[in-house]
């Protein structure tokens, strides 16, 4: 960029122009403002400030480079909303210089968002980290008890949500003690103290359910339940927590990690514990049931012992009825022995006359053997003559009707080049080889007619 300058106060006597630092300042504001008048600008809101004068203050940045702005009162009241340190935005400027200091910077004339900045990408990555990891898992959440003997809250000593979260437990469960664990729920030390009111209730396990609740705020208002500690303190806490941060609209990392996530601080305390109504009903239906229960139980006693009451009897009554028993059963018992010995004897004398009858005749049954072997030995001697004599016959007849027996008396076997017996004359060709066998030796021969049976 080149210009011509010309001033009044210069030096015209052939050296160069000496400039004043107002006149440098100047003169580079007016190039900037000519050079880059109302350009679209994006990045990043930080170290914002509204003075008294109603003008803002901050510094627009990305990721390498930062560069101050200003917003004068009359422009800024027709954004319709306040921007926050880490929102993303579109900024309609001016490049100038603040002569009195030589400071480069830009006037914003309109602003739109763009989105959420570095927090809400710093939020999606943390998210995405904690999931893979499984601190997301419904499995390894726990269900609150419905009736706990006392609830924890952590929050703020001074935050709207303890009051909330405390009417709606004197509204709802009254009886139910609360004990609250302060840490401060904004700020840069609020993620550490939240951490250790978490690891002190855990400690001291004087509650059954913890209450992690905050109101409604801005995304730079709502980071300290983004952080990183807090997420893996609710993970490890032995006892079960319900997260109640901002508004139905706003999630947290909190909210994904902790044990059963509410849409609000009263809702958080809501979800904590039954309402002592339900718990009174409860009870009242126990009572009448236990009650029901009681009377028939009574009733049935009562019809158990009027049975007994009539069939009780005197002692001497009783007494008697015994001793009538007694003598019945001792009778009994003497005609049972007589019975018994009178069987025993009987059969002594049955079995002894069975014994005497089933004695063995060792004389008479070695004779009998001795006839029966000798009957065996000739019996075998005969049958093997027998099968002699039939032997012989079969071998006789055997060789005189065998193959050799019949060649013997002058046939012969004929068969072709396969060996195979030749049985008719008109299976055979005219200059086939044929092997004839004799009684005593074979010959080969051709054919050299066939002719058939008339």
């Amino acid at each position: 960029m080149s210009a011509q300058f010309s001033l009044d106060n210069a030096q015209k006597d052939g050296n160069e122009p000496i400039w004043t630092v107002t006149q440098l300042n100047s003169r580079v504001g007016r190039l900037l403002e000519a050079s880059f008048s109302r350009i679209w600008l994006r990045g990043e809101v930080s170290n914002f400030t509204q003075a008294a004068s109603g003008h803002w203050y901050f510094s627009i940045k990305d990721e390498r480079a930062a560069v101050r702005a200003v917003m004068f009162r009359g422009r800024a009241q027709a954004v319709g909303f306040v921007p926050r340190s880490g929102e993303r935005f579109e900024f309609r400027v001016t490049v100038s210089l603040y002569e009195p200091r030589g400071d480069y910077q830009v006037q914003v004339d309109s602003m739109r968002r763009a989105g959420l900045g570095d927090l809400h990408e710093a939020f999606l990555r943390l998210k995405q980290k904690l999931e893979a990891e499984g601190l997301f898992d419904p499995e390894r959440k726990r269900t609150p008890v419905q009736m706990p003997q006392r609830i924890g809250v952590v929050t703020s000593l001074a935050a709207a949500a303890l009051r909330d979260v405390l009417t709606a437990l004197q509204r709802r469960a009254p009886h139910v003690p609360v004990v609250v664990y302060p840490a401060p729920v904004q700020g840069a030390d609020a993620p550490a103290a939240l951490v250790e009111a978490l690891q002190t209730a855990g400690q001291r396990a004087e509650v059954d359910t913890l209450l992690l609740v905050r109101g409604g705020g801005s995304l730079e208002d709502l980071w300290a339940f983004n952080d990183e500690a807090l997420a893996r303190a609710i993970a490890a806490s032995p006892i079960p927590v319900i997260c109640g941060v901002g508004h139905e609209t706003d999630f947290t990392i909190a909210d994904f990690v902790a044990d059963l996530r509410a849409p609000t601080p009263t809702a958080a305390a809501e979800l904590a514990c039954r309402p002592r109504a339900d718990c009174l009903q409860a009870v009242d239906a126990a009572f009448n049931a236990l009650t029901l229960r009681q009377m028939r139980l009574l009733e049935r006693a009562s019809l158990r012992l009027d049975r007994a009451r009539a069939g009780l009897v005197s002692p001497r009554q009783r007494l008697a009825q015994q001793a009538e028993r007694l003598a019945a059963l001792r009778q009994r018992l003497d005609q049972a022995a007589a019975r018994s010995l009178e069987r025993g004897v009987g059969r002594h004398a049955t079995l002894a006359a069975r014994l005497e009858r089933c004695r063995p005749q060792v004389a008479q049954h070695q004779r009998r053997l001795t006839e029966l072997g000798l009957s065996l030995q000739r019996t075998l001697e005969i049958t093997l003559q027998q099968r002699r004599q039939k032997l012989a016959a079969l071998t006789q007849m055997l060789e005189a009707l065998g193959p050799n027996s019949v060649l013997e008396r002058g046939y012969s076997l004929t068969r072709n080049a396969e060996g195979k017996i030749i049985k008719n004359g008109l299976d055979l060709k005219v200059g086939e080889t044929l092997q004839i066998e004799f009684g005593r030796g074979s010959a080969q021969t051709q054919v050299l007619a066939t002719h058939g049976l008339l």
